[in-house]
């Protein structure tokens, strides 16, 4: 529930905080206080969507904050642990939760939730577990058939959510199965023509064979092929340069003088051991060399046209393949996947096939349980019809009588039922829908009775109604101010009304009083009590405050609506 919010710079209230707490809260004052305001910030808490013009003249933004006392665990505490909010646990299983909202007057939101800022999505997602708010756009809300499929399925929830969820489930799969054969269906070409390049691409691919990283090597033995005789004279001289040639002697022979050299004064200085040693070693690393370049020149002579053509013509056939896929190593992935894809393709007539036969046993399933939904939407109308039907009698409309009517309609997401609300005000009437029969007065009141009846069903904990006792005044505002009142034994409910009948029966009762300052209106929120409250009483029945006569109705308005015996 609500236990208090606090407004700023929101309309024309400059500055108000509302002690709101359980139970029946009424919102009195003078037209133009603010009083709508209230709801307008509340729905602002509740993630409506911002607007600049709920900015006080004058001020630089709107700011709306609330605590709500809420379980301090399950879905509410959840949705605020994603958002990265917390709550404060105060015992008894309840906690406390501050949402807040600002709103620039250039137009620009911000919301926290939990200590936390956060979307104002956040915000909405919370208000469908914690709030209810009903105003005179609900009343035109309540004319649409989704509206009151809605309604119908709120009250009959235990047994038509879970048919619904199976509905929806069942719908969702035959939609994807029926998007699947559109798709394969309306795209034959295109996929046939995929399948024969991708069919050429891989008879490609396993001819040429391609090797990891062998366009590189290509490339590296090309260059070598194609400057052979450099390369063969390069060597050859390196070769000779160490191996002696003619007059010059060889390497090995020149080290070995060297080192015998240094071996015989070795005895009188170490240090020329130590490069006798180097040199030794050097001696075995030249003659390895020599080797390797002997080896070397021998591999070039082996080489010829012959091979750097075949190296060319293979180079040519994984560069066809690197232009083609990017690269080799792309080419070799096609390779391995394309078949599943080519197989996928190839496979289009009998998966067609398959996807129809699935198709059409989706659809009979569909078939059962929309039956399914049907039924139990007609068990809940029929109840729903009773019930409400028996509260518009306590309302004042004691020959009024309402059927809830559940007729075959186009299928959708929510199922294949059309939901009319009709209703018959008098004996001999014929029922009507009540978007062509019910006046604003009646629609406020079967729109109370409903929610009413739904309330007992359970649901959200908090139930606020903007001025839904427009139209309706006498025994009628009397009868609504005992449904609110009952309405408050199980949930909490806040209303903004201007009738005395309805607010004689608040627990709470809060006003919304205006002062000028020459300028700007500003309005402040007070909490009724005794004398004060008997004479805001007073002036929603007469428009005078002190009128004796005024107060002594309000007086007995109070008295009464205490003890439960007005009617």
């Amino acid at each position: 529930m609500i236990e208090q919010m606090t407004l700023r710079d929101v309309g024309v209230i400059a500055q108000a905080t509302l002690p709101i707490g359980p139970g029946f809260t009424a919102i009195t004052g003078e037209t133009g206080a603010g009083k709508t305001m209230v709801v307008t910030g509340l729905g602002l808490l509740l993630g409506a969507r911002a607007d600049s013009g709920v900015v006080r003249a004058g001020a630089d933004q709107a700011a709306v904050e609330g605590v709500w006392i809420v379980a301090d665990a399950g879905g509410v505490v959840d949705r605020v642990a994603e958002a990265g909010g917390e709550v404060e646990p105060i015992g008894d299983g309840r906690a406390e939760l501050y949402l807040g909202r600002t709103v620039t007057a250039e137009g620009r939101s911000r919301a926290s939730v939990g200590g936390r800022a956060a979307p104002a999505g956040v915000l909405a997602d919370l208000a469908e577990q914690l709030v209810v708010v009903h105003g005179q756009s609900d009343q035109l809300r309540l004319r649409s058939s989704s509206a009151q499929r809605d309604a119908l399925d709120r009250f009959g929830a235990a047994q038509i959510s879970p048919a619904l969820d199976a509905y929806r489930s069942a719908f969702t799969a035959l939609r994807a199965l029926s998007a699947d054969i559109a798709e394969l269906t309306g795209h034959a070409a295109e996929r046939a023509a995929e399948a024969e390049r991708l069919r050429a691409a891989l008879v490609e691919i396993e001819q040429v064979d391609p090797q990891p990283g062998e366009d590189v090597e290509l490339a590296q033995r090309a260059e070598r092929l194609a400057n052979v005789e450099e390369l063969r004279n390069a060597a050859a001289i390196a070769h000779d340069a160490l191996s002696g040639s003619g007059d010059v002697p060889d390497v090995g022979v020149l080290l070995a003088e060297a080192r015998r050299a240094l071996e015989r004064a070795s005895h009188s200085d170490a240090a020329l051991a130590a490069h006798a040693a180097d040199l030794d070693d050097i001696s075995y690393r030249v003659a390895d060399l020599t080797t390797e370049l002997s080896a070397y020149l021998a591999d070039l002579d082996e080489s010829g046209p012959h091979e750097l053509a075949a190296v060319e013509e293979r180079r040519a056939a994984v560069s066809a393949l690197v232009r083609a896929h990017g690269s080799v190593e792309a080419a070799r992935e096609l390779a391995r996947s394309g078949a599943f894809r080519l197989a996928e393709l190839d496979d289009d007539g009998e998966r067609i096939a398959r996807l129809r036969v699935e198709e059409t046993e989706a659809a009979a399933q569909l078939d059962v349980l929309a039956d399914n939904l049907t039924r139990a939407r007609r068990a809940a109308a029929e109840k729903l019809a009773e019930a409400v039907t028996e509260e518009l009698h306590d309302l004042a409309l004691p020959d009024a009588h309402v059927v809830v009517a559940v007729e075959p309609a186009a299928p959708t997401a929510s199922g294949r039922d059309d939901i009319t609300l009709l209703l018959s005000p008098h004996p001999g009437a014929e029922p009507r829908p009540v978007a062509k029969s019910a006046s604003g007065g009646e629609l406020s009141r079967v729109m109370l009775a409903i929610e009413v009846v739904i309330a007992g069903t359970g649901g959200v904990p908090t139930f606020v109604f903007d001025e839904i006792d427009a139209g309706i005044g006498g025994a009628s505002a009397i009868e609504v101010g005992r449904r609110l009142a009952r309405l408050a034994e199980t949930a909490q409910v806040i209303v903004v009304t201007h009738l005395a009948q309805v607010a004689a029966f608040a627990s709470n009762h809060l006003s919304v009083v205006k002062s000028g300052d020459g300028s700007v209106t500003a309005s402040s929120v007070r909490v009724l009590e005794g004398a004060e409250r008997e004479a805001e009483m007073a002036r929603l029945l007469s428009g005078l405050a002190d009128s004796t006569t005024a107060l002594d109705h309000a007086r007995e308005l109070l008295s009464l609506g205490r003890s439960g015996l007005i009617g």
